[in-house]
């Protein structure tokens, strides 16, 4: 209790103390006195150099707080000792008007913990709150929309590399943080790898750096992929114009960095309305989560896919005000643009959602006009009205004419669709979108997803790979003898059969690690040179014993048996 007084009156007062060794607390316990006299009119200083026209008058009770109270967060509660925690809660509670305290507790199991942890007397004296934090995934969709769905920020990923991050967070640990990780690395990796990553910045900033471009950066632009098609697009003199005269390279590349703007401002305002539309359709064909589409568009053209397809079929069967709902929110998202082709768009929503409101008005007439006549109608007999009905029936057997409604609701469909194709084009069509886009997912695989049995094999098998020793250099199928001993006796073991015999694997490292070595007389005689030999192969066993490549046996007692195939 003592010791946790202590560190909260650290923290309170931002003393940063350090408890660690016994007489360093002795000398702080000297100097500062922790208990909860002490914490009370340190709280008031607080309170009253915070407003000092207030008089100190005590609190009545807890709800009627004057100053704000003190908030303490204990992060994992089931690892907190109990008896500490019921002392301070006990203590706590008769200061309660002194020293206003919200405690809040990190559970990772259930709520019902707490009466399982403290007695029904200290719990009695809590007021106790149960809230949620959000999910990992509505976190993840946070990410999506503050970092990877805007153009504030230029850096942008792959389908592949997206994809490669969201099935780590998803089939594996559910962390936010290693999220953040792997995007930390995929931008460390492209700013790395891609010599024009220089140009992945604020679009004022990147043309401003375009000036400054050498003859060799010049010459990456030209080899970029996506830049070799848009110059086969152009007329011949702008084509040599582009490949031979660097002023003109650089203002074209300008042009097309503000085209790659304004595409990304076009792309995720399109993709957040196509969302709009999807997001509630049964089954989910597009996905339920905005990152699903994204990676869909992403990867091609999605109105090329069949999910696309049975999303428009679902979409024209939706109700008039399932529709009108959508298209406000759609209308929302669009009018913050200033782009003009997106201006327009939004203007156009507003008009269709008009012609909607339109409909009831109508709606209504139609209905009030109807019951005008059904009063002044006449008697009509049981034939005529089946005749009437037979010839109904017939008129929508031969050709159903559509409604108002349906003829709206197929614009409203049409419409959207046309955006779709016209802005959520994939980014390779876009030129230059290597220098914002990083593509290796190859790489960023081999850095999160680890594979220790490759890279073991890889290191015994081939130790140059890792330690760049010239000297461990040797042809496929050499034992080199400068090798460690592990690699040496990893090698021979691989030439075994299933069963290795100690006595033969002993006797083949000792021939490979005394080969090319110059007798000396002056050296250690050959017994002892025999016994370091043999503690070093009995190390190197043991070292791939514990890797798990061999293990004891017991069908004979001088062999082991070995456990790996494949040589990986």
């Amino acid at each position: 209790m003592k010791h946790f007084l202590q560190k909260l009156c650290s923290q309170l007062m931002d003393c940063h103390v350090d408890v660690e060794s016994k007489e360093q607390e002795k000398d702080i316990q000297k100097k500062i006195h922790c208990s909860m006299d002490f914490l009370s009119s340190w709280y008031m200083n607080v309170t009253q150099k915070m407003d000092p026209g207030r008089p100190g008058k005590k609190r009545t009770s807890s709800s009627q707080w004057q100053s704000p109270p003190v908030v303490l967060i204990l992060k994992d509660m089931e690892s907190f000792t109990t008896k500490v925690l019921q002392d301070f809660i006990i203590v706590s509670s008769q200061h309660l008007h002194e020293f206003p305290l919200i405690l809040i507790f990190g559970i990772a199991t259930s709520p019902i913990i707490i009466h399982r942890l403290l007695p029904h007397a200290v719990s009695s004296l809590l007021c106790i709150e149960i809230f949620q934090s959000l999910s990992c995934k509505e976190h993840l969709t946070t990410v999506f929309d503050k970092l990877l769905l805007t153009t504030q920020f230029p850096f942008k990923l792959s389908e592949k590399v997206l994809q490669i991050l969201i099935s780590i967070f998803l089939y594996y640990d559910f962390s936010i943080q290693n999220f953040i990780k792997g995007l930390q690395l995929s931008l460390l990796e492209h700013f790395y790898s891609q010599p024009l990553s220089v140009l992945c910045c604020n679009l004022p900033e990147a043309k401003g750096r375009i000036n400054f471009l050498s003859d060799n950066q010049c010459e990456n632009i030209r080899r970029l992929p996506s830049f070799r098609r848009y110059v086969e697009k152009q007329a011949t003199e702008k084509q040599v114009a582009l490949l031979t005269n660097e002023r003109f390279l650089k203002e074209e590349t300008q042009s097309l960095l503000e085209n790659l703007q304004v595409y990304h401002t076009n792309y995720f305002l399109i993709l957040r309305c196509l969302h709009q539309f999807t997001s509630s359709l049964p089954k989910y064909p597009l996905g339920r989560q905005i990152r699903e589409l994204y990676c869909t568009c992403l990867e091609k053209n999605i109105w090329d896919s069949e999910e696309y397809a049975s999303a428009l079929q679902l979409l024209r069967m939706l109700a008039k005000d399932e529709l009108m709902t959508i298209l406000q929110k759609c209308f929302n998202v669009l009018k913050s643009s200033s782009e003009k082709q997106l201006g327009s768009s939004a203007k156009r929503i507003e008009e269709l959602l008009a012609q909607f409101q339109s409909l009831d008005a109508e709606a209504k007439e139609e209905e009030d006009a109807s019951g005008s006549q059904s009063k002044g109608l006449q008697k009509t007999d049981l034939y005529h009205l089946q005749k009437s009905l037979l010839e109904m029936k017939e008129l929508r057997r031969t050709g159903k004419k559509q409604t108002k409604f349906e003829l709206l609701r197929e614009k409203v469909v049409n419409f959207i669709d046309g955006l779709v194709r016209e802005h959520l084009l994939p980014p390779e069509t876009q030129p230059l979108h290597e220098v914002v886009y990083f593509t290796a997912a190859h790489t960023l695989h081999e850095h999160l997803n680890a594979a220790p049995r490759i890279a073991l094999h890889t290191a015994l098998n081939n130790p140059y790979y890792y330690l760049k020793n010239e000297a461990l250099k040797s042809e496929e199928g050499c034992i080199p003898n400068v090798a460690p001993d592990i690699c040496i006796a990893y090698k021979l073991h691989l030439e075994c059969s299933r069963l290795i015999n100690l006595v033969d694997w002993s006797e083949a490292f000792a021939t490979v690690v005394t080969a090319g070595e110059k007798t000396d007389a002056s050296s250690v005689t050959s017994e002892e040179r025999n016994e370091i030999i043999h503690a070093r192969f009995i190390r190197a066993v043991s070292e791939l014993e514990l890797l798990g490549f061999v293990k004891p046996t017991k069908r004979k007692t001088d062999h082991v048996a070995r456990l790996t195939w494949g040589g990986c």
